[in-house]
């Protein structure tokens, strides 16, 4: 009998494996699921979240989000909270792509200003929008001005002439995390950094062009300026290889730590030090530098974007009406307190695909939205929906104020390219207009590898842990 035998259904969408269902387990850990999502949860997936449910220091409980699937040690859709003073901190807990992200720009312009060019749109958005595996941008810099970067994050961008100030009022803590140290950034990671800044990357990173297709909250959807038949522009990007060498660097140094500190793991993915102890500091730091890194990548590609299409259409930036929505982490950690057992503590709260959900009047939430709640942002596949929600207080109770972030994969890459050389890629894409400089890329990210995200989505908002405000159509992607 698996782990997946040992689920007790709660409720429609709650399921949990108890504390104590098997060794070293101190917390419970929560799934939050559709019967059809129900079906699709991997067994190894169950495996991981319970094995991070014994790792010293773990509060209140594991949360799985809707969208989950199998990722480096800890599920991609898990959020766990750990104790800032006696717990650990995990890089595989947070991930590779640290501050992986989605940002949303809207603007002035409607679908049929841009239906009839669409694809020559979208064919200019590949000239000018750096993508790809190992793709460089218009941005070669050194060690210095990257740790000017890994200091400032989305206002260095916008010092260097990509967008507004007011975009930072938009961003989640202002597109610029405090604690970091560039120092604690090893050089090789600045190497694979210093050409990749303002670059989407490969994977299922996109920049996408999106119709606001349906108001569900008229009245919220107004406050964060969204209206039906509205073009936006949508991008997934996050730290690169910057960020990405980081965690590389850090997993050495935590399986070394394990030893010292005299912690025992499960599962050698899940290696981490104590958050109080030097090489969780450093981590945290660099982490943080990472973060900030990928903050301004998304501001200098949003930016970039808007100014293509402004160029191509031949108008003026009031014309185009450039506005950022927001901008939000899915890989990341950060410390924030909550209530545990009827006393407030203070934890770090590990998110690996998952956003902050946070409610109205939440001081972590831009003043902007402080009345409605943090925008959270959804994205699906390049064939299907992305979502906007709002976060409400029920998420600060029974997810650690997190939402999911994605659709969750549903085939491997492999499977994916096997069932395009099946099918065909006309017929797989039929209807969509996807550009990209490989097909590689194009087959892995089909729309049938992924989950439907409608019904990731009507998880999250039926548990109320976010609120549905706006759905978005693709009209056009740019994949890696």
């Amino acid at each position: 009998m698996g782990l997946k035998d040992e689920l007790v259904r709660l409720s429609d969408y709650v399921y949990v494996l108890r504390e104590n269902t098997v060794a070293g387990q101190r917390v419970p850990v929560y799934f939050y699921l559709s019967d059809r999502l129900f079906e699709h949860l991997e067994e190894d997936a169950i495996r991981q979240a319970v094995n991070a449910s014994t790792l010293p220091g773990v509060e209140k409980a594991i949360y799985v989000m809707p969208d989950v699937h199998v990722g480096y040690g800890f599920p991609v859709g898990g959020v766990m909270g750990v104790n800032t003073d006696q717990g650990i901190i995990s890089p595989g807990s947070i991930g590779y792509d640290i501050n992986c992200g989605v940002r949303l720009i809207a603007t002035h312009l409607t679908e049929e200003r841009i239906r009839s060019v669409r694809k020559e749109l979208m064919d200019e958005i590949l000239k000018k929008v750096p993508a790809g595996v190992g793709s460089t941008g218009r941005l070669k810099l050194s060690r210095e001005q990257l740790k000017d970067v890994a200091i400032k994050g989305a206002r260095w961008a916008v010092e260097h002439g990509f967008g507004l100030e007011e975009d930072l009022l938009h961003i989640e803590s202002s597109g610029t995390l405090p604690d970091v140290d560039p120092d604690k950034v090893s050089n090789f990671a600045y190497e694979r950094g210093s050409q990749e800044l303002g670059t989407v990357g490969s994977g299922n990173h996109f920049v996408e062009i999106q119709i606001v297709d349906e108001i569900y909250d008229e009245r919220t959807a107004e406050s964060m300026g969204l209206r039906k038949g509205q073009v936006t522009i949508m991008v997934h990007s996050g730290s690169r290889g910057f960020g990405h060498q980081i965690c590389v660097d850090y997993l050495k140094i935590a399986k070394d730590a394990l030893e010292k500190y005299g912690i025992d793991i499960p599962d050698m993915q899940l290696a981490c030090m104590p958050f109080r102890s030097e090489e969780g500091q450093n981590y945290f730091k660099a982490m943080n530098s990472a973060a900030n890194y990928a903050f301004a990548n998304r501001q200098i590609l949003g930016f970039i974007t808007a100014d293509t299409i402004r160029k191509f259409l031949g108008i003026s930036w009031e014309e185009f009406g450039y506005r950022v929505v927001y901008d939000l982490a899915h890989n990341i950690g950060k410390i924030e307190r909550y209530n545990v057992d009827g006393e407030e503590k203070e934890l770090l709260i590990h998110r690996k695909g998952a956003t902050r959900a946070f409610p109205p009047f939440n001081q972590d939430v831009p003043p902007a939205y402080r009345k409605i709640g943090q925008p959270v942002l959804i994205p699906g596949d390049v064939g299907r929906y992305s979502f906007v929600l709002v976060g409400t207080l029920k998420s600060m109770e029974i997810s650690f104020g997190s939402a999911c972030h994605g659709a969750g994969r549903l085939m491997s890459r492999t499977k994916a390219k096997e069932y395009v050389r099946k099918e065909g890629i006309e017929k797989v894409l039929s209807g969509l207009v996807v550009v990209a400089r490989g097909k590689g890329t194009v087959m892995e990210e089909i729309p049938q590898a992924y989950k439907d995200v409608t019904e990731v989505v009507k998880v999250v908002h039926d548990l109320g842990i976010a609120k549905l405000v706006a759905r978005l159509k693709p009209f056009g992607t740019l994949k890696g």
